[in-house]
C-alpha cells in the first residue's frame, strides 16, 4: 500500500520493517526505513504522517476491523545503529 497507492511526492523509497500492534488493536507503530539523506527521510516521514488517515481507513476496510488503529509512523534506525556498533568494534580490534 505504501509504495503503490500513496501518491505524495514527499514519500521516497520506503520499506516497512516492522509493525507493533497494541494488544487491544488501538495503536499500530509502523517502523519504516527510508533510503536517502536525513532531509529525504524527514520528508518521507511527513508524507506518511499526512497519509495516516487514509492508511488507517484502508486497513480497517481491508481487514474488516471493528475499530481502526491509530497509525504512528516511526523511522527504524536499527540498521544505522548496527553499522555504528560494527564500526566501534572494528576500532577496538583493528587487526581482525
Amino acid at each position: 500500500m505504501v509504495e503503490g497507492e500513496l501518491k505524495d511526492p514527499r514519500i521516497g523509497f520506503v520499506t516497512v520493517t516492522a509493525v507493533d500492534l497494541s494488544p487491544d488493536f488501538s495503536h499500530a507503530r509502523v517502523l519504516i526505513s527510508v533510503l536517502g539523506s536525513e532531509q529525504e527521510r524527514a520528508e518521507s516521514l511527513a508524507g506518511l504522517e499526512s497519509a495516516a488517515g487514509y492508511v488507517r481507513r484502508e486497513i480497517t476496510q481491508r481487514l474488516r476491523l471493528r475499530r481502526s488503529p491509530e497509525i504512528i509512523f516511526l523511522l527504524d534506525r536499527g540498521a544505522e545503529e548496527a553499522a555504528r556498533v560494527e564500526e566501534l568494534l572494528g576500532k577496538l580490534h583493528p587487526d581482525e
